[in-house]
């Protein structure tokens, strides 16, 4: 009788952290990206890219990103009840994220990021949502990722950003960026950390970190940090590279340029 109390308490106690972590939900209302909602211009240059950024109360992404979130808060019991104790844990992906984040949590600055970067990017295989799901846009939590084993790149970036929290990076030094390919007309999701005022991204297409300043071909869009879902206001073209970016393709299996966030009645390109 005294365990299920305790589990209660428990789960109280983590879903009170969620809340605190994540911030108040607002109301989930209808809407695509087409249609993202109103906005309310907030803080410039805090952002990765240095643009500004309005906040969304409603549309198809804040949807998703509330959907997440709501998962996360079953998630986070679960992680807590199985590193309490491991041999009782019935999730191999809560083990297998736990074995992620403990890693991350023996190294620091720099080489924190890079840990779960390689980690994640390693234990997930790229597959867009329409071959997993039939569906065009699914967002799934990263245990919901890790047990199936595959994900595109919003998964990755979702899974990077929960482990590095949970690794101890400040929440004001994480986010989510959904950025436009202007080569492929793709959009792509990568995690992004704050580290001595920089911001690097992190991407599923390659293992070593990027700075947001040297990140070519793309159009910054949204971004998403542990309390709200944002729309880049000044959203110019990330100039073609003069030279070589510093960072090397990921050499895991094949990749895949799943999209990200189709609007509503869209069907993605086919994958390369």
């Amino acid at each position: 009788m005294g365990i299920p109390v305790q589990l209660r308490a428990l789960r109280a106690l983590i879903l009170a952290c969620g809340v605190v972590w994540f911030g108040p939900e607002a109301p989930v209302s209808a809407g695509t990206l087409l249609s993202p909602g109103p906005a309310t211009l907030i803080r410039k240059s805090a952002e990765p890219f240095g643009l500004s950024a309005s906040s969304l109360t409603s549309g198809g992404l804040y949807d998703k990103w509330q959907g997440v979130q709501r998962r996360l808060e079953d998630e986070l019991v679960q992680l807590a009840l199985c590193e309490g104790d491991p041999d009782r844990c019935a999730s191999p992906a809560a083990l297998q994220f736990l074995a992620i984040i403990d890693a991350a949590r023996l190294r620091e600055g720099r080489a924190r990021l890079g840990e779960v970067n390689r980690a994640v990017n390693l234990a997930i295989r790229p597959v867009s949502d329409l071959a997993q799901y039939g569906q065009i846009d699914v967002w799934s939590s990263p245990l919901v990722t890790l047990a199936r084993g595959g994900g595109d790149c919003e998964d990755y970036a979702i899974a990077k950003f929960v482990a590095l929290r949970l690794a101890g990076i400040a929440p004001e030094d994480l986010r989510i960026v959904v950025l436009h390919d202007t080569i492929h007309g793709d959009d792509h999701a990568v995690a992004a950390a704050r580290l001595d005022g920089r911001w690097l991204t992190l991407d599923n297409q390659r293992m070593a970190m990027v700075e947001d300043a040297n990140v070519r071909n793309y159009r910054p869009t949204f971004v998403i940090d542990q309390h709200q879902v944002m729309r880049y206001v000044d959203t110019p073209l990330l100039a073609s590279a003069t030279g070589p970016i510093p960072a090397a393709p990921l050499a895991v299996g094949s990749l895949v340029r799943p999209a990200l966030v189709a609007p509503a009645g869209e069907v993605p390109a086919q994958a390369d």
